[in-house]
């Protein structure tokens, strides 16, 4: 499987992921002129070699109207003391809500500079409170300017569904809908051109999956005029709900607004580097300089796995497995919490009988799960049972394709689950279609089984457990 896999270890930004794109096509120089040709107003695209840390990679810078947006790194220590980095070329956007459509007369103005290219620099907030309806582009302003582009209509619903992302993550952050965000100009264009480089790039590439490193977000704060924020800013930290993130000892915001909404866009999951037969790398190069090169790292191959196992032929799913041993409860306690746990979603929650310390008999009690559940399912196990922990373990699963079918029998219709895949194909009648087929006619349930499965065109005998 061609497979893209992002390297986040010093976060990520618009422009450095355009970056590192642009490294794994052939012809770099055609794709910037292709981003000059586009039709952005006062737009101009430029690419740099630049090296960090004896490492070359690629830097994109986006200039509108023939400069760049400027950026400070803000943060403050333990007492208190803001200390400014300025340099640096930023990103910046600037959200009013309250002063659009439908947002009254009195709107707040939220401008937003954040680290961009050098990704790092700050993200900073400049609150401003005035009775100027609208100002900015909204997103529906993002969507017309979209639709005026020589774009093809995949790469246009991309930078539409990223743009999305971002004004769903704003507009829950400061608490107003969707329609009320508003998007400064100047920044929108920086943003934009990003945006556009990314989508355009991915269907140049044409992974069929991408892969996203745990993110790293920077830490610190950052400073606005109503006071000091953490980092991550909110609407990243919104947007990277679900995502593994870290801070370790870089100063600042590392991952944007624009990057973060990138990533969630266009990840199908993240985690380490798959089993890869890795083809190209590239790199997009951030301004800041830090201790470790500033920059995204890309890689594109093929998928494989340690025993050179067929990509079709892997894992195709993760789930959680939570356990618990109990040796002081009742067989009714115990029952309760199972049941609990398969109502509140669990994919199967069984026990084991177990011998413990002191030669005490017990019970294993084992929750399998999706992996967003888990810790939902882990605070029911506590809550429901005596233990005074929850182990968990994630594991890979080789699981079939499934598909829903439904056949007719002279007992009526009884839906079929199809499995298929590793050069396996299997099939179960539902267990409640057959049970009660066998009731209402007064046939034996193996005779619904025989029957169903002669109905089924091309396959054989179903198995003998049903679901």
């Amino acid at each position: 499987m061609r497979t893209l896999y992002v390297e986040c270890g010093m976060g990520a930004a618009g422009d450095m992921l355009t970056g590192a794109l642009l490294e794994l096509t052939e012809t770099p120089e055609d794709f910037v002129k292709t981003l000059n040709q586009l039709g952005l107003p006062g737009v101009s695209v430029q690419k740099q070699a630049v090296f960090k840390r004896g490492i070359q990679g690629t830097h994109v810078e986006v200039l509108v109207n023939g400069r760049a947006e400027e950026s400070a790194d803000v943060h403050a220590d333990a007492s208190g003391h803001e200390h400014t980095h300025g340099g640096g070329h930023g990103h910046g956007h600037e959200h009013e809500h309250g002063g659009g459509p439908g947002g009254g007369e009195h709107g707040h103005k939220h401008e937003h500079e954040h680290g961009g290219g050098e990704h790092g620099r700050g993200h900073e907030h400049e609150h401003e409170h005035g009775h100027e309806p609208g100002g900015g582009s909204s997103l529906a302003d993002i969507r017309e300017t979209l639709q005026g582009l020589p774009l093809k209509k995949e790469v246009r619903e991309h930078a539409l569904g990223i743009y999305q992302l971002l004004a769903e993550a704003e507009a829950h952050v400061h608490g107003c809908p969707v329609t009320e965000i508003h998007f400064h100009e100047v920044g929108t264009l920086d943003a934009l051109t990003d945006i556009l480089g990314v989508c355009l790039l991915v269907d140049a590439i044409a992974p069929e999956r991408i892969v996203v490193s745990p993110v790293h977000v920077g830490k610190g704060f950052v400073r606005c005029a109503h006071g000091i924020l953490p980092v991550p800013a909110p609407a990243v930290a919104h947007l990277l709900r679900g995502a593994p993130i870290y801070a370790r000892d870089v100063e600042g915001e590392l991952c944007t607004p624009t990057g973060a909404a990138i990533l969630k866009y266009f990840g199908d999951g993240y985690g380490p580097m798959p089993h890869m037969t890795v083809e190209k790398i590239g790199y997009g190069m951030g301004t800041k300089d830090f201790g470790t090169a500033n920059c995204v790292r890309v890689f594109l191959g093929e998928s494989s796995s340690k025993q050179g196992m067929p990509e079709k032929d892997m894992p195709k799913d993760e789930i959680v497995k939570l356990e618990c041993n109990l040796d002081d409860m009742t067989g009714e306690a115990v029952g309760y919490a199972v049941q609990t746990l398969l109502e509140a979603g669990a994919n199967d929650v069984f026990t084991v009988p177990v011998q413990m310390k002191k030669n005490r008999p017990g019970t294993l009690l084992t929750c399998l799960c999706a992996p967003e559940a888990a810790d939902g399912m882990a605070a029911l196990m506590l809550k429901h049972t005596t233990t005074f922990g929850v182990r968990k373990t994630l594991c890979s699963r080789y699981i079939l394709d499934r598909e829903i079918s439904q056949v007719q029998t002279e007992y009526g219709g009884v839906r079929i689950k199809t499995g298929y895949g590793y050069g396996v194909a299997k099939f179960k009648p539902e267990y409640e279609d057959a049970a009660q087929a066998a009731r209402s006619h007064g046939v034996s349930f193996n005779e619904v089984l025989k029957e169903a499965g002669a109905a089924v065109p091309g396959r054989p005998g179903p198995s003998t457990a049903p679901e």
